[in-house]
């Protein structure tokens, strides 16, 4: 029997046009039709948000992580975030607005311990630790989660909390 080497990954997907939800299940959906190569391991909470960053006259996002199990003999990660990145586009992702709302994003935020940083991809995320909508649902699904430099969900949480105290950001949909 073959062992076969898989990495975990994490991915965050957000969505404020159209039908934030169902873009988010046919997000998943799409990723499930690469079989063995790509398992979903766990799935967060949908949380709503308000937007983040210079563009906040949009609609709030739906936010969610995703665990998932990848065979990383087929996957690289570059691979798989140009697969992320059709697969938005697929579900009319436009990117002639930073920021600006959109159906689907999808986030690498992390690739098992890889560190690196390309033109191309940069792991983990370079936000993600000040992102509340990135590490609250990353906490659901992987409470002990840990960055490749030793700081914890918990510690990143703990980092930001002062955008969360009074301020109602936050629902569980």
């Amino acid at each position: 029997m073959q062992n076969i080497e898989t990495v975990i990954c994490y991915v965050s997907l957000g969505s404020n046009e159209g039908n934030p939800e169902e873009n988010l299940n046919e997000a998943l959906t799409r990723l499930e039709t690469y079989g063995d190569e790509i398992s979903l391991k766990a799935i967060s909470s949908i949380y709503l948000t308000e937007p983040q960053g210079e563009i906040r006259d949009q609609p709030w996002f739906a936010n969610q992580m995703i665990k998932l199990e990848i065979d990383a003999e087929i996957w690289a990660a570059a691979g798989f975030l140009s697969t992320c990145t059709a697969i938005e586009a697929q579900l009319g992702r436009n990117r002639q607005v930073p920021g600006g709302p959109r159906p689907l994003d999808m986030d690498i935020i992390a690739w098992g311990d890889v560190v690196m940083h390309t033109d191309f991809l940069t792991l983990p995320h370079p936000r993600a630790r000040e992102r509340a909508f990135v590490l609250i649902p990353l906490k659901e699904i992987a409470p002990d989660f840990v960055f490749p430099d030793g700081t914890t969900v918990d510690e990143a949480l703990a980092a930001i909390r002062y955008r969360l105290d009074g301020n109602k950001i936050w629902q569980d949909s």
